[in-house]
């Protein structure tokens, strides 16, 4: 039995669809505070679905009897959110996550996969970033994401809850929602840019980043869940380029067959300039590598939102 938290989530609901293909019977946790039903209606038959917040921690309880692998995802997931309401982000992300560790150890739980955030390394300009360099987080979403992981690590060595934590850079594709508060650039740019509006940029256009489309985090996912008993760690995930803003525009540009300039604000508090991943960690040690290029990924995406 595997638990996907958060699983009416963007990355959720692709985690549940993949794991129903294989045949693996899954439960959900979510409190559809940034889920959808819509993510998850058309399985609706397959999972069990329990409604609750991790914050609860008879629900997380009921969540976690009998399942073997868990699927963390659950989350208040945006930076800017936290820079207006870092207790939320806190209580959400790091105790919630506590109390899913706890429960996990009681139920005797044999896997956890946390989902991180490459956020936790900060603006540190040394590229790409690896697993081993000093994190610097710049807001209290990474805070929170670093601290889950540190609490991950710490119950995979004291009471021997084998637990990887994935490091995510910027996952994209279908399902993520462009209009939320917490609205990933690529979703919001490809909206913008379909109703022939120009996409917003804060800063110059030059940050870049290391777009990950989400089938690569479903595959990181996997082969996390499958791992032997005696491995825990954490991983970056992510496709190994780097892309600026300026970049994505044109590329989108060329997919909509349009010519379609950004505007630009003032960069905002807590955004990271710089973004590139290793994944040679991953790779040896999970066999990870990306099944979808970022160009093939945004091909896929726009052709979702159309």
């Amino acid at each position: 039995m595997f638990l996907v938290t958060g699983g009416a989530g963007f990355i959720g609901s692709h985690l549940v669809e993949a794991l129903l293909v294989r045949g693996k019977r899954v439960r959900v946790l979510d409190n559809f505070f940034s889920g959808d039903h819509g993510r998850i209606a058309r399985w609706a038959a397959d999972i069990e679905l329990i409604e609750g917040d991790l914050r609860d921690t008879s629900a997380v309880a009921r969540a976690v009897a009998g399942v073997d692998v868990i699927l963390h995802h659950a989350a208040v997931p945006s930076v800017q959110r936290s820079v207006r309401d870092p207790q939320t982000t806190n209580e959400v992300n790091v105790t919630g996550t506590l109390n899913l560790l706890l429960a996990a150890r009681d139920a005797g739980v044999k896997r956890l996969v946390f989902a991180s955030s490459s956020s936790v390394y900060g603006d540190t300009p040394t590229l790409p970033k690896i697993e081993t360099m000093p994190t610097d987080p710049l807001s209290p979403y990474a805070v929170s994401k670093l601290a889950g992981e540190r609490y991950c690590m710490v119950f995979s060595s004291i009471y021997g809850l084998p637990a990887i934590a994935l490091r995510y850079f910027n996952v994209f594709g279908p399902r993520q929602d462009p209009h939320s508060d917490y609205a990933a650039v690529i979703p919001r740019f490809i909206t913008s840019m379909l109703r022939g509006a120009s996409p917003m940029i804060y800063g110059d256009g030059l940050q870049s980043r290391d777009f990950t489309y989400v089938a690569n985090v479903v595959a990181a996912n996997l082969l996390a869940a499958e791992a032997a008993p005696h491995i825990s760690g954490t991983f970056n995930v992510a496709g190994g380029e780097r892309i600026t803003l300026l970049d994505l525009v044109a590329q989108l540009n060329t997919l909509l067959g349009s010519t379609i300039t950004p505007l630009h604000e003032a960069a905002r508090a807590g955004d990271v300039k710089h973004s590139q991943a290793a994944i040679s960690s991953i790779h040896a040690t999970l066999g990870f590598a990306p099944v979808v290029p970022f160009a093939e990924g945004l091909k896929l995406t726009v052709e979702s939102f159309r």
